[in-house]
């Protein structure tokens, strides 16, 4: 696996936080609260939503989508970090969009396989592998004026966990975050607030 290629070819897209995710425990053992965070990308003519999981309603991402001066039906592209349905249950929301994951492309009827790794849906917003959460997981790179922000459930928060309760492979997950720290100025978890990575951001 190479880092070379990692950083997207351009800086220009503009990136908005639709949603900060979360994960709690609910009222009872057998019940949580979870909502992914939820991002809006604008570079030409890219309108790109990254997952649209569980919120607490539409209107917790549609709204500040609005304000940006965008619709559902403006969206282009949606980006799914891994399969999981507190990533991806509202995707049906957007009904022009192109639907990316770690395999394929979808749109309507039609199925495209393709693998992620280096895919770039515009100048500055690219794709690559970043298998560990779970084996179908994808890392988000986008490049802003202000540096480059990846969009990734190698982190659910900030504080990591140092080790994912969930992963499928902890070795790769490893691996996969020290990459992504190598291009990476800005996280966006998959369940929380964006972070700058420091000496303390679990590896």
């Amino acid at each position: 696996m190479t880092t070379g290629s990692d950083r997207p070819r351009a800086s220009s897209a503009e990136v908005h936080i639709l949603l900060n995710g979360y994960a709690m425990d609910g009222d009872r053992p057998e019940v949580s609260r979870v909502a992914s965070t939820v991002a809006f990308v604008r570079e030409g003519d890219a309108r790109v939503i990254i997952d649209p999981g569980m919120v607490p309603h539409p209107g917790a991402m549609l709204e500040p989508l609005a304000a940006l001066g965008e619709s559902p039906q403006s969206i282009t592209d949606v980006i799914f970090s891994h399969h999981h349905p507190d990533h991806t249950l509202n995707a049906a929301l957007f009904p022009n969009a192109r639907f990316h994951d770690n395999w394929a492309i979808y749109q309507g009827d039609t199925w495209e396989s393709r693998e992620a790794e280096g895919y770039e849906i515009s100048p500055s917003i690219r794709l690559i592998e970043t298998p560990g959460h779970t084996a179908q997981d994808i890392t988000t790179l986008v490049g802003t004026r202000d540096g480059v922000i990846a969009f990734t459930h190698l982190w659910w928060f900030a504080e990591g966990p140092a080790e994912d309760p969930l992963a499928s492979d902890l070795p790769a997950l490893h691996r996969n975050r020290e990459r992504v720290l190598r291009v990476a100025t800005l996280i966006v978890p998959g369940h929380g607030a964006p972070f700058t990575p420091d000496e303390s951001t679990p590896r």
